[in-house]
Protein backbone atom coordinates (compact mmCIF):
# COMPACT_ATOMS: atom_id res chain seq x y z
CA UNK A 1 0.00 0.00 0.00
CA UNK A 2 1.59 3.27 -1.16
CA UNK A 3 0.87 6.17 1.30
CA UNK A 4 0.12 9.87 -0.27
CA UNK A 5 1.96 12.08 2.43
CA UNK A 6 0.18 14.91 0.73
CA UNK A 7 -3.12 13.57 0.63
CA UNK A 8 -2.47 11.97 4.50
CA UNK A 9 -1.98 15.21 5.77
CA UNK A 10 -4.51 17.10 3.86
CA UNK A 11 -7.45 14.90 5.08
CA UNK A 12 -5.53 15.28 8.63
CA UNK A 13 -5.67 18.91 8.39
CA UNK A 14 -9.64 18.35 7.31
CA UNK A 15 -10.38 16.56 10.62
CA UNK A 16 -8.77 18.91 12.85
CA UNK A 17 -10.74 21.93 11.52
CA UNK A 18 -14.42 19.72 11.86
CA UNK A 19 -13.29 18.97 15.21
CA UNK A 20 -12.17 22.49 16.09
CA UNK A 21 -15.33 23.65 14.40
CA UNK A 22 -17.38 20.97 15.83
CA UNK A 23 -16.65 22.22 18.87
CA UNK A 24 -17.71 26.10 18.25
CA UNK A 25 -13.90 27.61 19.00
CA UNK A 26 -11.92 29.64 16.67
CA UNK A 27 -8.29 28.95 16.46
CA UNK A 28 -7.80 31.53 18.92
CA UNK A 29 -9.58 29.66 21.55
CA UNK A 30 -7.84 26.31 20.91
CA UNK A 31 -4.75 27.81 21.22
CA UNK A 32 -5.54 29.16 24.81
CA UNK A 33 -6.33 25.19 25.46
CA UNK A 34 -2.86 23.90 24.15
CA UNK A 35 -0.06 23.41 26.56
CA UNK A 36 2.61 24.94 24.96
CA UNK A 37 2.74 28.34 22.97
CA UNK A 38 2.07 27.76 19.19
CA UNK A 39 1.30 30.89 16.74
CA UNK A 40 -1.85 30.83 15.41
CA UNK A 41 -0.32 30.85 12.01
CA UNK A 42 0.93 26.94 13.07
CA UNK A 43 -3.16 26.32 13.96
CA UNK A 44 -4.09 27.50 10.50
CA UNK A 45 -0.86 25.46 8.89
CA UNK A 46 -1.77 21.86 10.38
CA UNK A 47 -5.43 22.34 9.51
CA UNK A 48 -4.34 23.33 6.01
CA UNK A 49 -2.09 20.28 5.86
CA UNK A 50 0.40 22.26 4.64
CA UNK A 51 3.10 21.50 8.12
CA UNK A 52 3.37 18.38 9.32
CA UNK A 53 2.53 17.97 12.82
CA UNK A 54 4.57 15.81 15.43
CA UNK A 55 2.84 13.13 17.14
CA UNK A 56 3.42 14.66 20.61
CA UNK A 57 1.20 18.50 18.70
CA UNK A 58 -1.21 15.76 17.65
CA UNK A 59 -2.35 14.50 20.62
CA UNK A 60 -2.14 17.77 22.53
CA UNK A 61 -4.67 19.17 19.84
CA UNK A 62 -6.50 16.52 20.72
CA UNK A 63 -6.31 16.57 24.04
CA UNK A 64 -7.29 20.21 24.04
CA UNK A 65 -10.70 19.07 22.13
CA UNK A 66 -11.33 16.07 24.29
CA UNK A 67 -10.82 13.61 21.35
CA UNK A 68 -8.99 10.07 21.72
CA UNK A 69 -6.05 10.62 18.81
CA UNK A 70 -6.37 7.01 17.69
CA UNK A 71 -10.21 8.29 16.66
CA UNK A 72 -9.09 11.27 15.43
CA UNK A 73 -6.04 9.21 13.24
CA UNK A 74 -8.85 5.96 12.49
CA UNK A 75 -11.01 8.88 10.33
CA UNK A 76 -8.04 10.03 8.43
CA UNK A 77 -6.86 6.84 7.59
CA UNK A 78 -10.40 5.43 6.22
CA UNK A 79 -10.75 8.66 4.66
CA UNK A 80 -7.44 8.32 2.57
CA UNK A 81 -7.63 4.51 2.09
CA UNK A 82 -11.42 3.33 1.33
CA UNK A 83 -14.38 4.55 0.26
CA UNK A 84 -17.74 4.67 2.34
CA UNK A 85 -20.07 2.11 1.66
CA UNK A 86 -22.02 3.73 -1.40
CA UNK A 87 -19.63 6.47 -2.35
CA UNK A 88 -17.09 7.41 -4.87
CA UNK A 89 -13.96 9.11 -4.12
CA UNK A 90 -12.87 11.63 -6.79
CA UNK A 91 -9.66 13.79 -7.16
CA UNK A 92 -11.38 17.65 -7.89
CA UNK A 93 -7.79 19.07 -9.29
CA UNK A 94 -7.46 16.48 -11.49
CA UNK A 95 -11.11 16.89 -13.17
CA UNK A 96 -10.62 20.47 -13.23
CA UNK A 97 -7.46 19.76 -15.66
CA UNK A 98 -9.22 17.19 -17.33
CA UNK A 99 -10.27 18.91 -21.57
CA UNK A 100 -12.20 16.20 -21.97
CA UNK A 101 -15.28 18.34 -23.62
CA UNK A 102 -18.12 15.95 -22.46
CA UNK A 103 -17.15 16.48 -18.82
CA UNK A 104 -17.44 20.30 -18.88
CA UNK A 105 -20.31 20.46 -16.39
CA UNK A 106 -18.42 18.07 -14.32
CA UNK A 107 -15.44 20.55 -14.76
CA UNK A 108 -17.68 23.82 -13.40
CA UNK A 109 -18.91 21.75 -10.54
CA UNK A 110 -15.37 20.52 -9.80
CA UNK A 111 -14.06 24.74 -9.84
CA UNK A 112 -16.32 25.85 -7.81
CA UNK A 113 -16.06 23.14 -4.93
CA UNK A 114 -12.50 23.75 -4.86
CA UNK A 115 -13.21 27.42 -4.85
CA UNK A 116 -15.41 26.61 -1.72
CA UNK A 117 -12.48 24.29 0.16
CA UNK A 118 -9.39 23.78 -0.20
CA UNK A 119 -9.37 20.04 -0.09
CA UNK A 120 -9.14 18.34 -3.33
CA UNK A 121 -11.27 15.35 -2.20
CA UNK A 122 -14.90 14.32 -2.11
CA UNK A 123 -16.06 11.93 -1.95
CA UNK A 124 -20.08 11.57 -3.74
CA UNK A 125 -22.84 9.16 -3.55
CA UNK A 126 -24.07 7.26 -6.18
CA UNK A 127 -27.18 9.00 -7.10
CA UNK A 128 -24.71 12.36 -7.70
CA UNK A 129 -23.08 9.92 -10.06
CA UNK A 130 -26.28 9.48 -11.83
CA UNK A 131 -26.76 13.24 -11.86
CA UNK A 132 -23.45 14.26 -13.20
CA UNK A 133 -23.27 11.93 -15.79
CA UNK A 134 -27.30 12.74 -16.60
CA UNK A 135 -25.44 16.56 -17.39
CA UNK A 136 -22.51 15.42 -19.01
CA UNK A 137 -24.81 13.46 -21.75
CA UNK A 138 -23.05 10.02 -20.13
CA UNK A 139 -24.13 6.53 -18.74
CA UNK A 140 -23.18 6.36 -15.10
CA UNK A 141 -20.69 3.90 -15.75
CA UNK A 142 -19.24 5.50 -18.69
CA UNK A 143 -18.76 9.01 -16.55
CA UNK A 144 -17.06 6.26 -13.53
CA UNK A 145 -14.56 4.84 -15.73
CA UNK A 146 -13.23 8.28 -17.31
CA UNK A 147 -13.39 9.34 -13.59
CA UNK A 148 -11.10 6.08 -12.76
CA UNK A 149 -8.54 7.09 -15.63
CA UNK A 150 -8.40 10.57 -14.06
CA UNK A 151 -7.73 10.02 -10.83
CA UNK A 152 -5.29 7.85 -8.99
CA UNK A 153 -7.70 7.83 -5.71
CA UNK A 154 -9.33 5.05 -6.77
CA UNK A 155 -12.36 6.59 -8.54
Amino acid sequence: MLIDADAYQRVLGEELRKLRKKRGWTRKELNQRLQSDISLQTLATYELGTRQCSVVRLVELCVAMDELPQNLLARVHRRVFSEEPGRVRLNLAKIVADEQPELLPLRRWATGRLAQSPGQEVQLDVSALDWMAQLCGLRTQDLMDRLRRLSSLGV
